[in-house]
């Protein structure tokens, strides 16, 4: 007998109920957890060819099945190619699209300066939610493995963990079932002190390796992302004389747009989204940024799907045209919005 498609399926289907629910799993759950749309009596004939190919055993006081090692080895080899496969394209997809995203966000910035004669700057966007996706464990020698984070908004982190001793396929598989089971889905805050300690005592002996894959986890959810900043029409503010006769005040808005620092200042106020236009506008002193009294900041948040989300900013004197300046950024949320939401073209970053 041969693997197919439709016994992978149900071998498939009852690892991972078993590992949700600790208990034997039978034919007519089988039935309801698959898309096979297969009889009960149908699913025990594949069931017992399972058995006997050695992927499945039956408890001496069940009618129903667990996974034996092979099982376990056949699942998780399986995943892991799924995985290797879907990283792999994550990235060539994830280049191609940065590509494409920085030319369209320089595109923006420039049009954005052109029509309101202002300067203006936008960031590339970052990812807002912070749940874990999965997490790949593989060896690279006897004393490292190779911890790789996905997290939503297929943003991918990879960490290398030095390990004490060379650890075996089996005990790489048990720490890939017990990591992912336990962890996917879950945010940082939703992994409480018992749950590790659970997960450590699972572990045994190599329950040091799991509280270095929880410190990647940790390291990786919460980082911040390396944001990047793009402007236009510096030299636009300098037409006002009152942002212009000054030659001091005029060198220190200069350089607020050429350091990332004052940038990430201007541009990291928080947006109220609650409000009509979801756009935040700050006047003279209301804004952080120390020499840019006499200017005001509009902000407006743009999201591209999938958690990933960005602002862009419009710099300009007191006396500019909030009227045209609000309208313009809100008509621009909208349509990248849109544009991304449409063509099914969801940001990521790496």
């Amino acid at each position: 007998m041969e693997m197919d498609e439709r016994k992978a399926t149900i071998l498939q289907a009852i690892i991972r109920n078993y590992l949700e629910t600790g208990e034997p799993v039978g034919s007519r759950t089988i039935s309801k957890y698959t898309d096979l749309n297969l009889s009960s009596a149908t699913i025990r004939n594949e069931m017992a060819d399972l058995e006997e190919m050695g992927y499945i055993i039956q408890p001496h006081t069940s009618a129903g099945r667990i996974p034996s090692d092979k099982g376990y080895r056949f699942y998780v080899d399986t995943m892991m190619e799924a995985k290797d496969r879907e990283i792999s394209e994550m990235r060539t997809v994830l280049l191609e699209r940065q590509d494409k995203l920085e030319d369209m966000l320089k595109g923006v910035v420039k049009l954005l300066a052109r029509d309101t004669q202002y300067a203006s700057l936008i960031t590339s966007p970052s990812v807002s939610r912070n749940k874990l996706k999965f997490i790949q464990l593989s060896r690279i020698d006897d004393e490292h493995i190779l911890a790789v984070v996905v997290k939503e908004g297929n943003v991918i982190k990879n960490k290398v963990i030095d390990v004490s001793e060379p650890l075996s396929e089996e005990t790489m598989l048990k720490l890939n079932l017990m990591l992912n089971t336990q962890l996917s889905g879950m945010s940082m805050d939703d992994i409480s002190l018992s749950m590790i300690t659970g997960l450590k005592a699972q572990a045994g002996t190599h329950s040091g390796v799991i509280a270095d894959v929880i410190d990647a986890v940790a390291e990786s959810i919460s980082a911040d992302e390396d944001l990047k900043f793009y402007t236009s029409g510096t030299n636009n503010i300098l037409k006002y004389p009152e942002l212009s006769d000054n030659s001091e005040k005029a060198g220190n808005l200069i350089n607020t747009f050429e350091e990332k620092e004052g940038l990430e200042v201007l541009m990291g106020g928080d947006l109220d989204e609650t409000s009509e236009t979801g756009i935040q506008v700050l006047i003279g002193s209301e804004n952080k940024v120390e020499g840019m009294e006499d200017c005001s900041v509009v902000t407006a948040t743009y999201d591209l799907g999938d958690g990933m989300k960005g602002t862009i900013g419009i710099v300009g004197p007191k006396r500019m045209d909030y009227d045209k300046v609000v309208g313009t950024l809100k008509s621009l949320k909208n349509g990248l919005d849109e544009l991304y939401k449409k063509d099914g073209t969801k940001g990521s970053d790496q």
